[in-house]
């Protein structure tokens, strides 16, 4: 399949809260630099230009992000980097961008991608997105890549497998999200689950159908808003319209719906993917990756103007510009800003998102 046939839409829009006080509204996790010098959204990008050219992305964000977002991706289309008006999750998102390639190119395949992902094997990344393209191009087929699970994770949704498809993909069963830890314990050891990467394929007469069918007012608002791109109306359609959209991710609007037909009609593929995939949701999770990679003496991982440690081990200590002493101290998470620090461990950096909740109720803006 030719590269300029695949359009891929980049969902941006989100805070990264778990990731304060270094990710701010104005500056979320994707426009950030966690894993080395390009941010998360420009990684993203330069691991899909292979497969198509810098007009046909899209990037589906806020307000908040569109200009600097514009500033880091200069090569893109500014028409193309849209930003919505009111946050609506990800079937409104991609979906918008279905029926807007609808008017123009309906056999198109889209790819959906999360901004923010590390990716360790790139050009394993892109062999699998060729397979994966040319699948969703041959008929109605939503493909979905599958990460092969190396623990019993509780924070990533899961996709049961069945029948083969190919020599290499599967038909899915079922999609089930985040489950309690047995249950999780379960589906590791039976071998055919697979963790929902959040990366999909489909063309985009397959999606905007399955919207249509599975969510058809919102669908009806995005033809209208779609039938208005790259005229004067457009902006002021999308900001009067889009807001009335369901709040609803993609998952559970169109997969979870379609895969109750069964694995022989729902048309939906499990693509496993082998490529280093990690989504980093978390200052645990950075801390993780990086120690994987670099591994430091005693699992700390610092950033400062140097540093010194005694009896600490599996601390992760960003303080960019200061010297860093960490004695005694185990499985600590500490980032300095500015305007704040953040003290937890590493058990608890998932629930650093309720300090931005804190904020947001006490209308502390300057902090988020």
């Amino acid at each position: 399949m030719s590269k300029t046939s695949f359009h891929p839409v980049i969902l941006a829009g989100g805070r990264g809260t778990r990731f304060w006080p270094l990710s701010r509204q104005r500056r979320a996790k994707q426009l950030l630099a966690l894993d080395g010098k390009q941010t998360m959204i420009q990684q993203t990008v330069k691991r899909l230009l292979p497969l198509a050219s810098p007009k046909r992305f899209w990037v589906i964000t806020n307000e908040h992000l569109r200009r600097e977002i514009g500033r880091q991706l200069p090569r893109l289309n500014r028409d193309q980097i849209l930003a919505e008006p009111a946050a609506r999750n990800t079937a409104p998102a991609i979906g918008l961008a279905a029926f807007i390639l609808m008017n123009s190119a309906p056999d198109a395949v889209i790819g959906l991608f999360p901004s923010d992902h590390v990716i360790g094997d790139e050009k394993r990344y892109g062999d699998v997105l060729k397979h994966g393209i040319e699948i969703a191009a041959a008929g109605e087929n939503i493909v979905v890549l599958g990460i092969r699970p190396t623990r019993a994770e509780t924070g990533y949704g899961y996709i049961e497998a069945g029948a083969s498809f190919e020599s290499d993909s599967l038909r899915v069963r079922r999609f089930t999200e985040k489950p309690d830890a047995a249950r999780a314990a379960e589906f590791v050891k039976a071998g055919n689950y697979f963790w929902n990467s959040g990366m999909f394929l489909w063309s985009a007469r397959t999606l905007a159908n399955a919207l249509l069918e599975h969510l058809p007012k919102t669908a009806a608002l995005l033809q209208q808003i779609a039938a208005t791109f790259g005229t004067r109306k457009f902006g002021a359609t999308l900001a009067r319209l889009y807001p009335k959209c369901e709040n609803i991710s993609v998952d559970y609007a169109v997969l979870e719906p379609r895969s109750s037909k069964g694995e022989q009609n729902s048309n939906i593929i499990c693509l496993p993917a082998d490529f280093g995939w990690n989504d980093l949701g978390s200052w645990t999770a950075l801390h993780e990756h990086h120690v994987g990679k670099s591994q430091p003496k005693d699992d700390n991982l610092i950033a400062g103007e140097g540093w010194f440690t005694l009896n600490a081990k599996g601390n992760y200590v960003h303080a960019p510009g200061k010297f860093v002493a960490a004695l005694g101290v185990n499985n600590l998470v500490v980032v300095e800003t500015d305007d704040a620090l953040l003290i937890t461990t590493r058990d608890q950096a998932q629930d650093v998102g309720r300090v931005v909740k804190y904020l947001d109720e006490k209308k502390l803006k300057n902090l988020v």
